[in-house]
């Protein structure tokens, strides 16, 4: 009886030429090759050629059109239509923001990060954060323009560097 070992060693180099062949790229062939003793390997009681080489070789083509199928309803992307997501250093530019944002925010008096959240993150109007935050209108107002200001400051200064 033939064992694993003496099967891949008899045969291995001739169904890689084959493969080869048939698909003219040595990483498929490696790939077909393996697959085709793994399979003859797992079904050995059904061979149903006259040569155990033949059997070997139908099964690589057996891989080979199958890895062809699969191949069919793949579709290349091109470079005409790119991946419109933020790359890795526009990601790492808007992370890198955010954590300054919230460095600021955090550095300020409660109330007026409140005001600020409730305006830009919440999209209340003046008139509500005036009653959440017991203050006048014109006060929410003000507090929210400071924390703006004082955004857009540390903004500008960091572009300047």
């Amino acid at each position: 009886m033939l064992n694993f070992l003496d099967l891949y060693e008899s045969y291995a180099t001739e169904v890689y030429r084959f493969a080869l062949w048939l698909t003219g790229d040595s990483f498929d062939a490696e790939d077909i090759t393996s697959e085709t003793f793994v399979r003859a390997w797992l079904h050995n009681s059904r061979i149903r050629t006259e040569t155990l080489k033949a059997y070997l070789f139908t099964i690589a083509r057996n891989v080979y059109l199958k890895q062809q199928r699969k191949r069919k309803h793949q579709v290349f992307l091109d470079d005409a239509h790119p991946d419109p997501a933020p790359g890795p250093e526009k990601v790492v530019d808007s992370h890198l923001e955010l954590m300054r944002v919230r460095n600021v925010l955090q550095s300020l008096q409660e109330i007026d990060r409140t005001a600020f959240v409730l305006r830009v993150q919440h999209e209340l109007p003046y008139i509500e954060i005036a009653r959440i935050l017991g203050l006048s209108l014109t006060a929410a107002k003000v507090k929210v323009h400071r924390v703006r200001k004082k955004l857009l400051v540390i903004r500008v200064d960091k572009e300047v560097e």
